[in-house]
């Protein structure tokens, strides 16, 4: 069984029926997301579906929606395209990623890689601060139709198409 769920890891736990925390193996989490971050996240006790979905080399996209405290440049968009960027404390610079402006402060981030914060430090990197930050999308599951704060399971048609 694998669910699409809104909402930060340690109250989707809240959220499922007991009977799922009792399954064997337990349901684990597909990517996590921090206390300031809202959206899509993954549960599941498939193990080949978990090692399919968060594996770097099946490059799972994932999307977020980013809201920053100051105008976004535009030429952030060619470099966050670049595959140049480095982060603060890394010696590999991170993979190319989709950055689509949406507003002066809003934007789409499309990632190919799940570094520690990455949305949040590749805008730092460039002396702006996110102040909202929702994951919209994994692969091609979306939240759309999910309300904020409750879940649904995943059919085989949403993960391999019709």
């Amino acid at each position: 069984i694998s669910a699409c769920l809104v909402g930060s890891e340690m109250c989707i736990r809240d959220s499922l029926p007991p009977a799922w925390m009792r399954r064997q193996p337990p349901p684990e989490t597909i990517g996590r997301l921090d206390k300031e971050t809202s959206g899509l996240i993954l549960l599941t006790d498939n193990g080949a579906f978990v090692h399919r979905w968060s594996s770097p080399r099946h490059e799972t996209a994932k999307t977020y929606e980013v809201t920053v405290d100051a105008d976004i440049p535009p030429d952030l968009v060619a470099i966050f395209a670049s595959g140049t960027l480095l982060l603060d404390g890394e010696s590999k610079p991170c993979r190319p990623a989709t950055l689509t402006l949406t507003s002066p402060r809003t934007a789409t981030v499309r990632l190919l890689e799940g570094r520690y914060h990455q949305v949040r430090r590749m805008f730092a990197a460039h002396n702006l601060t996110v102040t909202r930050l929702h994951r919209s999308g994994v692969g091609a599951l979306t939240l759309d139709g999910i309300p904020e704060g409750t879940w649904r399971e995943v059919q085989p048609v949403d993960i391999d198409g019709p």
